[in-house]
């Protein structure tokens, strides 16, 4: 059953110094198919290299936001604090969508107890190793099967760490505007993600966070998008390095914050025995991610609680992104805020 048609949408994107992907990114944003009011907001986290405004200008209808804090939660959350749709979507600037995706990832939304929907995301292209190798080390795809999370999953992992990371990412996410104001939830933190220190992990603390607070979580394979990934090797490694920093302090984080004894069994027994295992499978001459990856990957955990020390104190100089505050009860008019259009709808959209 799909969601109700005039429910406005607002799709949130943080970029930096990308413009040409950006350009993509929009491209395929105002060709979906939709009939609902949608807006469509960019955040800038460089403006001072002047890149994004110029492209931004060429989608009439796209506002444009500044957040000179650095950061992909810092970005986010300034995109967030002036959305008005009651579905909030995050995406990356070097994806692309289908016509039909925006349809198919509020979908689920029709069911109040729905919270947040993911959605799969696939390689726009496998035409260098070092894309081939991101495949192979998981993608950020979570495969082709519809699946449901809530609270009674939180709880039946048992003595074993919540993995949220099986559940998407915000490169292709879905939010109901309230999770934001939810005290329980709030926004993205800005110690994980993206531009910082930590690397990333803004996405499965927030969906940590909404399952626990009893919400459910829809996995929707049906709304994929073509991801761009890294096509140098080198960069590939300081992906790598990155993801696996923000692993370690995510778990640190629900270590702190709601003191999950879990995250101690995922760091100090489940990460040390899948890392033997899949040496000794390397060396015995098994599979095909090589063991320079895998020695990363156990570097940038080590450097995790580093990585997550030097993230806070950032934040503590930085301070945090505004509370999110519902759109009726704003005092500050939208228009005082750095932005450079009003609200986009889709050419067939329906009056409401």
């Amino acid at each position: 059953m799909a969601l109700n048609v005039h429910i406005p949408v607002s799709i949130v994107i943080a970029t930096y110094d990308r413009p040409q992907d950006l350009k993509e990114c929009l491209s395929s944003l105002l060709a979906q198919r939709s009939p609902r009011p949608v807006e469509i907001i960019v955040v800038d986290n460089h403006p001072a290299s002047g890149l994004t405004p110029p492209m931004v200008a060429e989608f009439p209808g796209v506002k444009l936001v500044s957040e000179l804090r650095k950061g992909l939660s810092y970005a986010r959350n300034a995109g967030i604090a002036v959305s008005s749709g009651d579905i909030i979507i995050t995406v990356d600037d070097d994806a692309v969508m289908p016509p039909d995706w925006l349809e198919k990832v509020v979908a689920p939304f029709n069911r109040a107890e729905v919270m947040t929907v993911t959605g799969n995301v696939l390689p726009l292209e496998l035409e260098t190793k070092a894309q081939h190798l991101f495949e192979v080390y998981g993608g950020l795809g979570r495969g082709f099967e519809r699946r449901e999370f809530d609270r009674a999953w939180f709880d039946s992992c048992g003595r074993r760490a919540v993995p949220t990371w099986l559940l998407g990412a915000t490169a292709n996410a879905a939010f109901r505007a309230s999770v934001f104001g939810d005290r329980n939830i709030g926004l993205m933190d800005e110690v994980l993600g993206a531009g910082t220190p930590t690397g990333c992990s803004e996405d499965t603390y927030v969906f940590y966070k909404v399952l626990k607070a009893g919400y459910v979580i829809v996995y929707e394979p049906a709304a994929y998008v073509f991801h761009k990934h890294r096509r140098e090797m080198g960069a590939l490694r300081r992906q790598i390095y990155s993801y696996s920093k923000g692993h370690v302090a995510y778990h640190l984080m629900t270590l702190l914050h709601h003191r999950d004894l879990r995250a101690l069994v995922r760091l100090f027994f489940e990460l040390p025995q899948t890392y033997y295992r899949r040496i000794k499978q390397r060396i015995l001459g098994g599979g095909a991610y090589p063991l320079s990856l895998i020695i990363v990957e156990m570097v940038g955990n080590l450097a995790g609680p580093w990585a997550l020390l030097k993230s806070r104190r950032k934040v503590r100089r930085n301070g945090r992104s505004n509370p999110y505050v519902r759109p009726s009860e704003r005092t500050i008019p939208i228009q005082q805020c750095e932005i450079n259009q009003e609200l986009k709808v889709f050419p067939d959209a329906k009056p409401s």
